[in-house]
């Protein structure tokens, strides 16, 4: 029933056609992520808690659909982004397939694979919809690309634990690219400094040092912290809240905002997907994801004392510069002793 102190848009007297049709969360069989719309409220949440809630590439593209979904449903006002469980939002892609796909296998997929990254991004900051990322656990490399893609954040507040004698935050935002030998220019070399400034942003990925909640809100790159038993219903807050706004208006005020960042997104992304696909092509990309996914410390000074040494820190064994004396065979690395398709001796 409709409430006289309300000034209410009519009821249409027909339905305009209309080139999209919204579809309800059950047509969609997810797998990695879950999918729900109610009372003009759609959540996404990356629903694989046992890797932390890093993201795969089945998982970017089940988040693209579910953002395509979001942009052509007139009844969504505010998207609700955030991770499964307690212990973490988003800790970024997937490394171990990165290691065991890419690293070790073609390294030229990264470019495929950030394709679909870049559209699940784009799919999300165009969907004309307010955008909030729900910072439930961990916000680690990627991970807060996707925080820095929403409009606003709210955060759990965190506990400390003791380590080694040092205070650490159960809760917090990290970047790793260059940690485990990646690039974090999937948002994170755009975003950062737009939002923090370019000394914080420097801080944050020359370092990678986790920033706890509290030091997060003060950096501006979470709108509010919260005690996590408050968490939930602070933001079902900001989500009645934005749904409080008109949503063509809310729309273009969103596009004025982000021309910016998108001008920084759209001029870099090319040039990013390249560097990403060279780099993991190189030893840096080896040792580290490598390292990480067995669990093994990188001394990374080691690579410095071998390329003072003469080392090709772009390659494990040197330059493909070595040819085969008995088979012919061209194109060897020049650190390999022996041929390994005839077992000649190379030198």
């Amino acid at each position: 029933m409709s409430n006289p102190e309300f000034m209410q848009y009519p009821k249409p007297t027909r339905k305009a056609p209309t080139l999209f049709e919204p579809k309800d969360p059950s047509e969609f069989d997810f797998k990695y992520i879950k999918y729900d719309k109610k009372d003009g409220i759609a959540r996404v949440t990356i629903n694989r808690p046992q890797v932390y809630n890093s993201y795969n590439l089945d998982t970017l593209q089940e988040m693209t659909e579910a953002f395509d979904d979001v942009t052509v449903d007139d009844r969504i006002g505010v998207v609700v982004l955030r991770g499964e469980g307690d212990m973490a939002f988003c800790t970024g892609g997937d490394v171990k397939e990165y290691a065991e796909s890419i690293v070790k296998g073609k390294s030229q997929d990264m470019w495929g694979w950030m394709n679909y990254f870049v559209r699940a991004h784009d799919a999300l900051r165009n969907c004309g919809k307010t955008t909030i990322a729900a910072l439930n656990g961990i916000v680690v490399g990627g991970g807060n690309e996707w925080n820095l893609s929403c409009d606003v954040a709210i955060m759990a507040d965190t506990e400390f634990i003791e380590k080694k004698g040092r205070k650490i935050p159960t809760r917090y935002i990290k970047q790793v690219g260059a940690t485990v030998g990646s690039i974090a220019a999937g948002g994170a070399t755009q975003y950062l400094p737009l939002v923090v400034g370019l000394r914080r942003a420097k801080e944050i990925l020359l370092f990678n040092r986790p920033i706890p909640p509290q030091q997060c809100k003060e950096w501006g790159l979470v709108n509010e912290v919260v005690p996590y038993n408050e968490f939930d219903d602070v933001v079902d807050k900001w989500a009645h809240d934005a749904l409080n706004q008109f949503p063509g208006s809310i729309r273009s005020t969103r596009e004025q905002l982000n021309f910016l960042g998108n001008f920084v997104w759209g001029s870099t992304m090319g040039f990013a997907k390249d560097s990403l696909t060279r780099n993991m092509g190189g030893i840096e990309s080896y040792f580290g994801m490598v390292g990480f996914t067995s669990k093994r410390p990188v001394d990374y000074d080691s690579i410095r004392r071998a390329m003072a040494e003469g080392a090709d820190a772009e390659s494990l064994f040197g330059p493909y510069t070595n040819t085969c004396p008995s088979c012919g065979k061209e194109g060897l690395p020049l650190e390999f002793e022996y041929c390994g398709f005839c077992a000649s001796k190379l030198k």
